[in-house]
């Protein structure tokens, strides 16, 4: 199996991939735990392959796609006036796959300098989009356009407001305004993928001709990898955190020989800039909420005295975990991810060392373990990995790190105290707790996809999703942040009950792992009890949905005061509280905010 998700990893192969379809596939699909979706691939050209190709790569994400294409260049048709099929077919997600072959209205050479055609243009992808949001809710990922593979006007086709060139930018910014502005709409940016891969191969006129292929049968590899990758950030696989090796990783050479001193690093040589890019690259990569961590085999002292070389771009301080020791790395990255409350496959580990890369494939299943090359290549085979692809940069993204920093001063704290209860005090905790409001909804959306292990039905939503749920007067609906003397944990908490006559049954019901054991779970259950008795329920009914991630939740109920009714042979559970003669709240250590 590793050998075949190698295939699934940049740099993309896809002949061998061709090749080795059916067989991939078969054993992909073999997989436990695949999160389904389905997907309505509306094309302006010929689709088949690249559905193929994006089959796989979404199996490899640990998503098993169910799909509909539209018929031939019937994008426009399908997304405006719909079909029965497509309505039957609920997608989950609408992919747009139009291209630079769809635009019809290329501005006249004979005409004055205009943005109309701009605006027309425009215009008709935007009547679909409307009428997706309107009739679907749900996700829509389209690409932008990619260059003709010739310019009439020569250099001055991207300065004329007639050039074809300068046409496509005007409509690749429109469409990115629009993305910007309207939730819901992601941008697949061929434009990118095409000047990356290189236009001349990208571009086929035979193929065109023959079969309308948009693009060549070599280049349906990269759209598709692209195009999962929006995917499977929108369904919370993407990768949090990166385990970094020191030696000849961050810099070159080996501080235990060595000596710090003689490490390479700064600008005076090609090897020493190459890895000074490299740290940038990841420093950079750090501030979108990106977990840099360090495993290295190495002793505590030399490891620090590296980390310390005044070359350094990254210091210790931006590394949330060190461990700096002669233990299996393998094992240093379980303990790492236990200790941060994360599943090892949240990592990417990135190592020179072929053999360590190879251990924790091995040990280490669901981990990323690219394979980086030389240092002038680790910058590009990290970032066209993809793992860590953001649909959304919200507030809570952006100070990630900041708050895995906290939540180690707070397990320091913990240690320093004998009775958890007076410590929990020594927080100075305060949440605040209310029904989902828009500001939060792009973070709580977020949280519904990537929240395993405490996520008791498993239910995923999209934004829109959960706009719904939160106007609909039939659920109460609850966010909750949490913050306290280290700082504010952001939004951690996500409750969704449906009021059905005197009962309210808990459809969704998640927290992040790193403000466990903090009674944020007793605040959001006394909140909702709060809010269900003013709504004249009687009983709250709970609901778990074991999974192979989320057995640490297993008698949550229980420790809320629930009795369990029943349970069935797979585990799936339903537990229930009576609320007619009063509830005691739980929550004794957070002040809330309501």
């Amino acid at each position: 199996m590793e050998d075949f998700l190698r295939l699934l990893q940049w740099p993309l192969d896809g002949k061998a991939l061709a090749r080795k379809r059916i067989a991939l596939r078969r054993a992909l699909l073999e997989r436990s735990g695949l999160l389904e979706k389905r997907i309505a691939v509306l094309g302006g050209s010929t689709t088949h392959d690249l559905v193929a190709f994006l089959e796989l790569f979404l199996l490899g994400n640990g998503i098993r796609p169910i799909f509909y294409e539209s018929e031939y260049n019937q994008w426009w048709e399908d997304a405006v006036f719909g079909n029965p099929t497509l309505d039957a077919f609920r997608p989950d997600v609408i992919f747009i796959h139009t291209s630079v072959r769809n635009i019809r209205e290329w501005p006249a050479l004979g005409a004055e300098p205009s943005d109309a055609g701009v605006e027309e243009t425009v215009a008709k992808w935007r009547a679909a989009w409307e009428k997706i949001a309107e009739k679907f809710h749900c996700p829509v990922i389209q690409n932008n356009f990619e260059y003709l593979p010739y310019r009439l006007l020569g250099n001055l086709d991207g300065t004329d407001l007639r050039g074809r060139v300068s046409f496509v930018r005007r409509l690749n910014v429109a469409f990115a305004d629009w993305a910007r502005t309207h939730d819901g709409l992601y941008i697949n940016d061929i434009c990118w993928q095409a000047a990356d891969f290189g236009l001349a191969r990208w571009h086929d006129e035979a193929y065109w001709c023959l079969y309308k292929y948009a693009m060549s049968r070599e280049a349906l590899p990269t759209v598709a990898f692209n195009v999962a990758n929006i995917v499977k950030a929108l369904f919370g696989k993407n990768k949090k955190a990166l385990a970094l090796d020191l030696d000849n990783t961050l810099w070159g050479g080996v501080v235990g020989d060595d000596g710090s001193e003689n490490l390479e690093l700064g600008t005076e040589t090609a090897v020493g800039q190459s890895y000074t890019e490299f740290q940038q690259y990841l420093k950079d990569l750090s501030r979108t909420g990106v977990l840099l961590n360090v495993i290295s085999k190495n002793e505590p002292e030399n490891a620090k005295a590296g980390l310390a070389h005044p070359q350094m771009v990254l210091k210790e301080g931006d590394f949330i975990s060190v461990k700096a020791n002669w233990e299996p790395k393998s094992e240093n990255l379980k303990q790492m991810a236990q200790e941060l409350s994360l599943l090892p496959e949240s990592f990417v580990f990135v190592d020179d060392n072929p053999a360590e890369r190879e251990i924790v494939r091995q040990q280490v299943p669901g981990a990323a373990v690219p394979e980086i090359g030389q240092v002038e290549n680790y910058i590009s085979a990290l970032d066209h990995g993809g793992w860590f692809e953001p649909v959304k940069l919200s507030g809570d993204d952006l100070k990630r790190n900041a708050m895995y920093r906290e939540n180690a001063q707070r397990v320091q704290l913990q240690n320093s105290f004998t009775d958890y209860g007076a410590y929990l005090d020594s927080l100075e905790m305060k949440a605040t707790i209310r029904p989902l409001e828009s500001v939060y909804m792009a973070r709580i959306a977020q949280l519904t996809n990537k929240s395993n292990q405490f996520n008791l039905t498993t239910r995923r939503y999209t934004q829109e999703e959960i706009e719904q749920a939160a106007a609909d007067s039939a659920f109460i609906t609850r966010y909750g942040k949490l913050e306290d003397r280290f700082g504010d944990n952001g939004v951690v908490a996500i409750s969704i009950g449906e009021v059905k006559g005197d009962v309210l049954e808990l459809v969704l019901w998640l927290m992040s792992c790193r403000v466990l054991k903090r009674d944020m779970e007793f605040a959001m259950m006394d909140e909702m009890v709060a809010a269900a008795q003013t709504r004249g329920v009687r009983l709250i009914r709970g609901f778990y949905y074991p999974t192979a991630k989320n057995g640490m939740v297993r008698e949550f109920y229980k420790t809320q005061g629930f009795t369990k009714v029943s349970e069935d042979a797979q585990g799936n559970a339903v537990w229930e509280l009576d609320v007619s003669g009063g509830y005691e709240p739980k929550n004794h250590h957070i002040k809330i905010d309501r």
